[in-house]
């Protein structure tokens, strides 16, 4: 007598994780609501919820307190949620492209390049306002990230990610080099400087935000477009190339993103450490390697991540504040040293 074996059906298999992937979403939204109110409610001043609540509500209020939490707050935090998402974006696709677990968005140059744009324009042109030099930042993020690409595909295989690896930590280098000696000879460069390079939230308003939101929006479109492509490249070029991926497409896609959203993040705050280091990572192990997942919740934890390191910076240093990129440098180094010594980590 023949017996039948009952074969769970495909679909059966994927809802457990599938319902992981779509909890892990929804508690990184509510993660991400509740880290915006704690960083319109929380400050270096102490303000009553009701004050909070009324500031918000009623725009006509013109009490000290109203002042503080929709000129100072609001625009800091919706500057906080779109940096620290992209930062984490762009992570996500740097260790995608590189396959390479310590890949940084920093890696492409944007940030040397950034930095050396900077000190640039406060010593030669005099500029020392986050509203002045954020389109020379932008601009040295460009340049950067282009010196690369061409440094990594000039030889007969072009471009691929060892060989962008090794053009970016050279090009950073020699940029950095140039940046120190700049500083070195030039003390009031050397004050202004120090201050954007720390990576800080403070002081900048709502108008920095208005000039970075539209290359935001273009490089969180083209690495969510990204993500099938990041999928078939984790099978191998040859594979991905055989199911009809286009691999100079895919990356050409991928390190415009990149250089979007780390470029407009940097211009914005200065370079900023770990969100796009440690967030992938903490990330890929609830979600998994499926692109489609992971870099929308790799935005979501690195907005969530940001501002609340920004909001403890606020609270530990009162009257004063600590940067957000000295927290986030206290906060995430032990955290990725821990999760680089688990015996079973999520697989890139």
């Amino acid at each position: 007598m023949a017996t039948t074996v009952d074969v769970p059906a495909r679909g059966a298999a994927r809802s457990p994780v599938r319902a992981r992937r779509l909890g892990t979403l929804a508690l990184l939204l509510v993660l991400v609501a509740a880290a915006a109110l704690a960083s319109i409610a929380v400050g270096t001043r102490s303000i009553g919820v009701g004050d909070v609540w009324a500031a918000l509500v009623d725009s006509s209020l013109g009490t000290e307190e109203a002042v503080i939490v929709r000129q100072l707050r609001v625009p800091r935090t919706v500057l906080g949620l779109m940096v620290g998402a992209a930062l984490g974006l762009a992570g996500a696709l740097m260790q995608g492209h590189t396959r390479n677990p310590l890949g940084d968005p920093g890696l492409l140059g944007v940030t040397a390049g950034a930095s050396l744009a900077v000190v640039l324009a406060i010593s030669a042109l005099g500029i020392t306002t986050p509203s002045g030099y954020v389109w020379f930042a932008f601009a040295g993020a460009l340049t950067g990230t282009v010196l690369v690409y061409a440094i990594g595909s000039a030889g007969p295989g072009g471009a691929t990610p060892v060989t962008l690896a090794l053009a970016g930590a050279a090009l950073s280098a020699l940029l950095y080099a140039l940046v120190r000696a700049i500083l070195v000879s030039d003390q009031q460069t050397l004050d202004s400087f120090r201050f954007w390079v720390v990576g800080s939230l403070a002081g900048r308003d709502a108008g920095i935000a208005w000039q970075v939101a539209p290359f935001l929006a273009v490089g969180v479109l083209l690495a969510l477009l990204n993500a099938p492509a990041l999928n078939l490249l984790g099978l191998g070029e040859d594979v991905a190339r055989g199911l009809g991926q286009r691999i100079w497409l895919a990356r050409a896609v991928g390190l415009a993103a990149v250089t979007l959203l780390c470029g407009a993040a940097t211009a914005a705050c200065g370079p900023i450490a770990f969100v796009g280091l440690v967030v992938p990572h903490a990330v890929r192990a609830l979600t998994g390697p499926d692109h489609r997942w992971l870099l929308p919740c790799s935005a979501l934890a690195g907005a969530a991540l940001l501002l609340v390191a920004d909001v403890v910076g606020r609270v530990v240093a009162r009257p004063g504040e600590l940067q957000v990129g000295i927290v986030l440098a206290l906060i995430g180094a032990p955290f990725f040293i821990a999760l680089v010594r688990r015996r079973r980590t999520a697989g890139l």
